[in-house]
């Protein structure tokens, strides 16, 4: 059970326990009437099914932390729609469904290192880097004639992915992209 926090304790990016499941506070804001209480506004969001809903606090309300914990895991491999990270300190492997591994499928890559999320013991999705280098296996030609500065096309990437990047960009170059916001960012100088 996580520790137990007090309305004061609240701020944006807290993780709580409420009915068993873990939320984060993704939006904060702090009133106080005149005369009364006062009042802790925040925007909660269910961190296992991501649904948000807004919650209003009195100074006196106590809660539980979520006991959360981070732990660096490396992808080792997909079969199917699992996902297999093991333990970079006990070498325990522990699987994850393509659900709990959400948007991040589009960056795996073998051996690449992220953080786990566990709530309780328990695995509920994983934090990738903010940049991951993938290697294009499919870029078309850019089109002849098409100098418009800042022209794009699609390249699908080793992970399957589909992003824009600029016209130069050739099959089997490896690129930088950000995981964050599924962009280009440069392309990596090969060894």
């Amino acid at each position: 059970m996580g520790a137990v926090l007090t309305a004061s304790d609240l701020r944006k990016g807290l993780k709580l326990e409420i009915d068993g499941e873990p939320y984060l506070v993704v939006d904060f804001e702090f009133s106080k009437p005149g005369k009364g209480q006062a009042l802790y506004r925040c925007r909660l969001k269910n961190m296992i099914t991501g649904a948000q809903f807004d919650r209003t606090y009195r100074s006196g309300d106590k809660f539980n932390a979520a006991d959360m914990e981070e732990q660096s895991m490396e992808f080792l491999y997909k079969d199917g729609n699992r996902y297999t990270f093991m333990n970079t300190s006990s070498y325990e492997q522990i699987e994850l469904t393509e659900e709990n591994v959400g948007d991040a499928i589009n960056y795996l890559t073998e051996n690449l290192v992220v953080d786990m999320l566990l709530f309780q013991g328990r695995p509920i999705g994983i934090s990738l880097p903010n940049f991951v280098e993938l290697k294009v296996i499919r870029a078309d030609p850019g089109i002849k004639g098409d100098t418009a500065a800042g022209a794009t096309k699609p390249v699908t990437l080793e992970t399957g992915f589909v992003i824009q990047v600029p016209l130069f960009i050739e099959e089997g170059e490896v690129l930088r992209v950000d995981t964050r916001t599924g962009s280009y960012v440069e392309r990596v100088k090969s060894s």
